[in-house]
């Protein structure tokens, strides 16, 4: 599976499937594949940011230059596994520990006021003052529980957003 040249073997797709606790389907594995072998344009078995950055709704996504934090030479194995909370298949928590990822930049396990305040001005740019994105966080950490000065941990992730019903899902176009 290191070299993009090569082709899936069945092994190779269960050990994937595996991998990402069966969020894909067999066909949707190998689809995968082949967008993945389509961005490893140097063949080296694992997708740059610079690569990732060559698929425009990447591109444009306002947390991108975050996301590549995550992404940035990742082999197949790992990009399906990044992949899977995207997909219908994909619980709850496995969405959850997603987007704490998102939000927890610095990999320290904890995202306090200042990790939050970042992804907020990613997605809302200039559209909104940084005393509205203070505001608007304040009071959505109180509703929750929690004060401005909260370090979160996955577990309150889950329990702030456990009964939600997130909708992240990408269709993965099966050949």
């Amino acid at each position: 599976m290191g070299n993009t040249s090569s082709m899936l073997t069945q092994y190779d797709i269960e050990e994937v499937q595996e991998h990402c606790s069966h969020t894909f389907s067999q066909q949707e594995i190998v689809s995968l594949y082949q967008r993945f072998c389509q961005l490893d344009r140097s063949g080296g078995g694992f997708i740059s940011s610079e690569e990732f950055m060559s698929v425009p709704e990447f591109a444009v996504n306002p947390l991108s230059q975050r996301l590549l934090r995550m992404l940035d030479g990742l082999n197949f194995k790992e990009f399906v596994a990044f992949l899977s909370a995207f997909s219908p298949r994909a619980t709850l928590q496995q969405k959850i520990e997603f987007i704490f990822r998102v939000y927890d930049s610095d990999g320290n396990g904890r995202v306090a006021m200042n990790d939050m305040l970042e992804v907020l001005r990613d997605l809302t740019g200039q559209y909104i003052s940084e005393q509205q994105r203070e505001q608007v966080l304040t009071q959505v950490l109180e509703e929750a529980g929690y004060t401005k000065d909260s370090s979160l941990v996955l577990s309150d992730f889950m329990k702030i957003l456990g009964n939600s019903d997130l909708k992240m899902e990408v269709e993965v176009p099966v050949d």
